[in-house]
């Protein structure tokens, strides 16, 4: 090899390996959906079963909290429906993001009833969950804009 192509191949490389390929960039995004559609249905699951459901069927662990609270049954029923319409919605494209915001103040709601009325036993739960809301929230307020058409249609 000459020394005049060398400089011209060294150059060639260096820059091929700053910038990321097209496909490398496609599947890291695709990746990335992917990982926050299973994070969506996660929380989904956990806001339908794990803590709306034993509201709506009164477990008495649920009833209990919620006598405590003052709240009693149709606050624990109130507070039941809204965390299974959250995790309806964060499984439906357009309402992704209203979702993830409505559950946002859900759980800063749980965090305040946590600190003032159970003395912050299990305060770190709803902060902890807001985090990856506020992430979806994020990620999906593109389809803001698609559910204020649908609604200004509709009106």
């Amino acid at each position: 090899m000459s020394e005049t192509t060398a400089p011209a191949t060294s150059l060639t490389s260096a820059a091929t390996t700053e910038v990321p390929s097209t496909r490398s960039v496609s599947v890291r995004g695709r990746r990335a959906r992917i990982a926050l559609r299973a994070l969506q249905v996660v929380l989904a699951l956990f806001y339908g079963f794990a803590s709306a459901l034993p509201k709506l069927i009164a477990h008495p662990s649920a009833a209990e909290s919620f006598d405590k609270m003052g709240w009693g049954s149709a606050g624990m029923y109130t507070i039941g429906l809204l965390e299974l319409a959250g995790a309806v919605a964060l499984l439906i494209p357009v309402l992704q993001s209203v979702a993830a915001m409505a559950l946002s103040a859900l759980m800063v709601g749980a965090f305040i009833v946590q600190v003032a009325v159970f003395d912050g036993q299990y305060a770190a739960t709803p902060l902890i969950l807001i985090v990856p809301l506020a992430l979806i929230a994020w990620a999906r307020r593109g389809h803001n804009a698609d559910l204020l058409r649908l609604v200004r249609r509709r009106a």
